[in-house]
């Protein structure tokens, strides 16, 4: 069983034992012992089918299967990196957020509509099913924000990295801080989470504010 550890916040260190991992395509900074590098493509392992969907979709992910002895390093423009264990829970994440998976873990496409196009990934997230580790991104260290029936959560679509649980999720529309504050016009889209479940949100904005 692949051994994922921090090595420091911005460096994954994966021991493998004739295991095998998907990682993003280049992570690669450093490795020992004996390892093989397999590009998978845009598909990320999900076959033809998988491909076409996301083509369809504008979801992109390129990543490349690692297997073998020793241990490898992964890294991605110095950003933050949080592991994330799964026990069989369905997984939510940006694909420019996936930094390395679990062999044994199951990708897929998930359809979100107007969510993705808040965060430029287009109409799909990428679902990630089973019991293993993933090893995601952060501009800064990723926060876990627990949902409540009781607490609602409202994000920042520019801020999202990844959620988990039972969770409904739902585009609404606010008042713009940015337009108190005399900074612009208009409303801003926000996610928001209803149930049980944890959402991770990043302290930094990927591009700007998308208002309507």
């Amino acid at each position: 069983m692949a051994r994922f550890r921090l090595n420091g916040s911005k460096m994954l260190a994966v021991e493998l034992a004739g295991d095998t991992i998907r990682a993003l395509n280049g992570s690669m900074v450093a490795y020992d012992g004996q390892m093989t590098f397999k590009r998978q493509g845009i598909s990320g392992g999900e076959g033809l089918r998988g491909a076409l969907k996301r083509r369809i979709a504008g979801e992109s992910m390129t990543l490349m299967e690692i297997t073998g002895q020793g241990t490898v390093y992964l890294a991605s423009e110095a950003t933050e990196v949080t592991l994330v264990p799964l026990n069989g829970e369905t997984f939510f994440v940006e694909s420019e957020s996936l930094l390395a998976l679990d062999g044994r873990l199951q990708t897929g496409v998930q359809f979100v509509g107007l969510r993705g196009m808040g965060t430029g990934q287009g109409l799909a997230t990428t679902k990630v099913d089973g019991h293993g580790t993933v090893a995601i991104l952060s501009e800064g260290p990723a926060i876990a924000l627990e949902v409540t029936p009781q607490t609602p959560l409202s994000v920042d679509p520019h801020a999202y990295v990844a959620h988990f649980g039972r969770l409904r999720q739902d585009v609404v529309t606010d008042v713009n801080w940015r337009t108190v504050l005399g900074q612009g016009s208009g409303e801003s889209v926000q996610f928001r989470y209803q149930g049980h479940g944890v959402v991770y949100v990043q302290p930094a904005e990927r591009g700007g504010i998308l208002e309507i």
